[in-house]
């Protein structure tokens, strides 16, 4: 266990590498309730979701969820987050553990309209169940027909007797299913979607997974990847920035930036060697240091060593080499296409 956003993590339950194969495999559980809730509501919610985030909300129904982010104005990372439509008049944010005090302020610090927002972090459970077999796992014990919820969509149902919003979206590269429901319940529940995937393999994950998984999906992780001094667009995080939106934080900078081009931008990286590429080792082109790593670890899957770092635009091509400095000595790696791991698709939907 280990102290992680306010609270006792664990990092690992039998072992990261068997935790992070069962997910890819068959299931894995994870306890993610370390995560920020902020519920937004009032006749002006979506003019308030748009201001302050960099994708269109607007183009969500209800029932429907969008990966989205906040900027300063001077377009670098508040935080990346989910955007979930329950209607025109109420959302639902979810933010990563660390910035859950700071989002809430940022956001009210630029409400200017008629709508309200409460922190139900403390009050939500968030349980994910990973992997090709959480369907079946999770069908028998919920009233939702899990085969019409589509990828990154979400309803309200029961888990057990429990009442829950089920969504189709994750953090592993994997399909799988994110649970949000009363803290109260926590228990039982966890308990029982255990004792219901026992015997499709499934296991209890935590965080150390959580990050190998995540990094082989190329899903960025804020505080690494990205914060307060990286773009959304020098982290390759274009597609999430809706430049026609005429009002919101950040866009101008943004634009700005991308009608002069990007200075830097993140890459994927393999080591050539076995030597493996920590978080913060820092990396060098042509004998000078250019940057750090931002995230690195062994690949469990693809049996590499990845990671992903700041390059120059002019060196950050596919297949450009570079060293990183691995307990003082140069090693080299080469930058590859992204994501490292991509699951191939099933009949599940």
């Amino acid at each position: 266990m280990i102290p992680f956003g306010g609270w006792e993590m664990p990092v690992e339950y039998g072992g990261i590498a068997k935790e992070h194969v069962a997910v890819r495999t068959a299931a894995g559980l994870f306890d993610v309730s370390h995560m920020g809730e902020l519920d937004v509501r009032g006749p002006e919610a979506l003019d308030l979701i748009q201001h302050i985030t960099t994708n269109d909300a607007s183009k969500i129904v209800d029932g429907q969820a969008q990966y989205s982010a906040m900027a300063y104005p001077h377009g670098t990372v508040v935080d990346d987050l989910l955007v979930y439509r329950h209607s025109a008049e109420h959302f639902l944010l979810v933010v990563n553990a660390s910035n859950i005090g700071k989002d809430f302020e940022w956001i009210n610090s630029h409400n200017r309209v008629d709508a309200t927002v409460e922190d139900v972090s403390e009050e939500t459970t968030l349980l994910a169940l990973q992997g090709p077999q959480a369907i079946h796992i999770l069908q028998p014990i919920t009233s939702v027909q899990l085969r019409n919820l589509d990828y990154y969509h979400f309803t309200r149902g029961k888990i057990f007797n429990v009442d829950a919003i089920v969504s189709r979206t994750g953090y592993t590269g994997e399909d799988g299913f994110e649970l949000y429901f009363s803290a109260s319940e926590s228990e039982p529940v966890w308990n029982g979607i255990l004792e219901a995937g026992t015997a499709f393999g499934l296991v209890p994950a935590g965080l150390g997974a959580r990050n190998t998984l995540r990094l082989e999906a190329k899903f960025l992780l804020y505080g690494n990847d990205m914060d307060g001094t990286t773009t959304l667009l020098e982290a390759g995080l274009a597609w999430i920035v809706n430049l026609e939106k005429r009002d919101f934080i950040g866009r101008d900078a943004l634009l700005k930036q991308k009608q002069d081009g990007v200075k830097r931008r993140l890459v994927g990286f393999e080591m050539i060697g076995k030597e493996i590429a920590r978080d913060h080792y820092p990396v060098f082109v042509h004998g000078r240091e250019a940057g750090h790593v931002t995230s690195g670890a062994p690949s469990i899957t693809l049996k590499k060593n990845i990671g992903l770092a700041y390059m120059p635009s002019e060196q950050a091509s596919i297949g450009t080499t570079f060293q990183v400095s691995v307990r003082s000595k140069f090693s080299e790696a080469r930058i590859v296409r992204t994501p490292f791991y991509k699951r191939t698709a099933t009949t599940d939907g």
